[in-house]
């Protein structure tokens, strides 16, 4: 069934029952033909033909009548909200098996009826989901616009470091001229570097991509400039590098400063005269590219230190833009937290899960050294592996909540509160079992250990009847 891409709620929905029931048409048609458009079909086949001219406001799926056993009903259900995930689902049945409304549930429907029908009943839920869909829709609708004036391409955030990389983006997208992306690891680079090419002349012409560190010292150099039959041993064939490639469109060198200094200088001859050899060639190709390089190297530290040449770096250092890390982008945590949470539970069919403010004071205090890469894997941990609607501080990884003061208050008073002085009895009883085990019972050292006198630490001692 196709994926139904419905943005508003017509002011007269569309309702479609599927069922057998020759006894549910009648009331349907006077319960809600009046405000809905109504349709009764018999078959999922019929459904998923209607729905692909259509686009349904509510489906009510009778789910004893789609295969030879309910759980083949449910499964439709779960197809259904697969494919239209805005769609107002109902789940008709004549079994009260508490196990078949929980798979039901599970599936995401709206509301779940027993026979015998209430159709006034359904009239008004109906209503009810509806309208709070359209408002979800709208939500959504704004969201989305407020999202295209916060991104650039498939970058977002609204900080101003941000926004001074969608404003170079902008500017060098439609030159020629070679950009040298600068970031730590996971900051988005390669992201730069395609909205660049997607506002420029050359978006329908090929982007080339080739992680630099990524290849083996050995295959870096056939794999950028390509090799004629015969050239070594393997090479059964002629094969054309990525440089070759990339000929009217772009070549994204990612990790540009792992390139040893023979390659340096053949990448170099490259960009001078626009022309590639291949290796065991004689002619040299010229070749129609543009060259976006990134590194999350000091390449000024390299070129001092020799391990970067001089003329190249100044080859590929036209235009820089630097892609600010994550801890320096106040504001957009809070804006990529919320679109990965819609990515992940989209993806595995869940509902949106909310965060607790303090699960966001703890991650702004958080330095991401992994920066956007690794918020995108903890919120995809987080989706998957929490069943909870609510993501609460004990669900974030340890590392995290160990660099954290906001995570430590919450950890020291959760959100009911605590019993003052039963923790504080706690705390001073631990302490002095601990003292006591320490200096193998000896109260007079213990007492050393915790810096009180004996008489105080006897008097201790007799109060918690240690």
């Amino acid at each position: 069934m196709r994926h139904a891409t419905a943005q508003v709620v017509p002011a007269r929905p569309s309702i479609v029952i599927v069922t057998t029931d020759e006894l549910v048409g009648p009331e349907a048609q006077a319960h809600l033909a009046a405000d809905y458009d109504l349709h009764i079909l018999q078959t999922w086949n019929e459904l998923a033909g209607w729905i692909k001219k259509h686009t349904p406001g509510a489906v009510l799926l009778d789910i004893d009548v789609i295969g030879e056993h309910p759980d083949v009903g449910v499964s439709a259900l779960s197809e259904l909200r697969s494919a239209a995930p805005e769609l107002v689902l109902v789940a008709l049945t004549r079994s009260n098996s508490r196990s078949l409304r929980h798979k039901a549930l599970d599936a995401m429907v709206d509301e779940y009826f027993v026979a015998p029908i209430n159709f006034e009943e359904v009239r008004i839920v109906l209503g009810r989901a509806l309208e709070k869909r359209m408002l979800e829709i709208e939500r959504q609708n704004q969201q989305s616009q407020e999202a295209e004036q916060e991104s650039c391409g498939e970058l977002l955030g609204a900080s101003e470091p941000m926004r001074r990389v969608y404003e170079a983006i902008t500017r060098v997208a439609q030159s020629n001229s070679t950009v040298l992306i600068r970031g730590e690891s996971g900051t988005g680079k390669e992201l730069v570097a395609r909205a660049i090419v997607a506002l420029g002349p050359r978006a329908e012409k090929p982007f080339v991509s080739i992680n630099c560190a990524a290849l083996p010292e050995n295959l870096i150099e056939t794999e950028l400039f390509g090799h004629e039959r015969g050239a070594f041993t393997d090479a059964k064939e002629a094969r054309a590098g990525h440089i070759e490639l990339a000929h009217t469109g772009t070549l994204f060198l990612d990790e540009i400063a792992t390139l040893g200094l023979a390659l340096q200088t053949k990448l170099l001859r490259v960009l001078e005269d626009r022309a590639v050899t291949r290796i065991g060639g004689k002619t040299a190709r010229k070749i129609d590219f543009r060259l976006v390089a990134a590194t999350n190297e000091d390449l000024e530290q390299m070129v001092q230190t020799g391990r970067f040449r001089e003329d190249l770096y100044y080859r590929i250092h036209v235009i820089p833009i630097v892609v600010p890390p994550l801890r320096e982008r106040p504001g957009d945590l809070a804006l990529l937290v919320d679109h990965f949470l819609r990515i992940y539970c989209r993806a595995n069919n869940k509902p949106l899960k909310q965060v607790e403010s303090e699960v966001m004071a703890v991650m702004e205090e958080y330095d991401w050294p992994g920066n956007v890469r690794e918020l995108e894997n903890v919120i995809q941990r987080l989706v998957l592996m929490n069943d909870s609607p609510v993501i609460a501080v004990k669900d974030l990884p340890q590392p995290m909540l160990v660099a954290s003061n906001a995570s430590q208050e919450a950890i020291l008073i959760p959100e009911e509160g605590v019993d003052f002085d039963a923790e504080m009895d706690r705390i001073e009883r631990a302490y002095l079992v601990a003292a006591l085990n320490r200096s193998g019972g000896k109260k007079s050292a213990a007492a050393a250990l915790l810096g009180i006198d004996s008489q105080r630490m006897k008097y201790l001692c007799r109060k918690r009847n240690l």
